[in-house]
């Protein structure tokens, strides 16, 4: 055996180390059922405004990531995606959803949409507490 630390491993290698966590986890507590779920707000002329990105899984939805561009930020869109979201795991079965975030005004915002804090982790990044967020759907 050979342990290598790099940070350019091959799209294969990354993708085997992925399928074989899920096929053991499949194993041990059954199927994720996974599936992508992104919210888009898109300008008039097409272009990305802000978005949401995640997915549902073990009857959870995660939001990876959550954006609203500068210009629409206060105006509650961030609320409004993450609803869109929450009603479409919903109707995929799923019971409760969960975040993460280490932005003082995202965890507000988050909070406002009924959001609690389960978990956090100090200084991280330095100066910050990552924030992990859940809700009952």
């Amino acid at each position: 055996m050979h342990i290598l630390v790099t940070d350019t491993a091959s799209a294969e290698d990354v993708a085997a180390i992925g399928s074989q966590l899920s096929a053991f986890n499949e194993q041990d507590v059954g199927p994720a059922d996974r599936r992508a779920l992104s919210v888009l707000v898109k300008a008039p002329d097409g272009t990305l405004a802000a978005g949401l990105n995640g997915y549902t899984a073990w009857g959870w939805l995660y939001v990876q990531w959550l954006w609203v561009g500068e210009s629409l930020r206060g105006q509650g869109l961030a609320g409004q995606m993450l609803q869109a979201a929450e009603d479409e795991a919903r109707a995929r079965g799923c019971g409760a959803a969960f975040i993460d975030t280490f932005n003082p005004a995202a965890k507000k915002a988050y909070r406002r949409q009924g959001y609690e804090v389960f978990g956090e982790l100090a200084n991280f990044p330095a100066g910050r507490r990552r924030t992990f967020l859940q809700k009952r759907l």
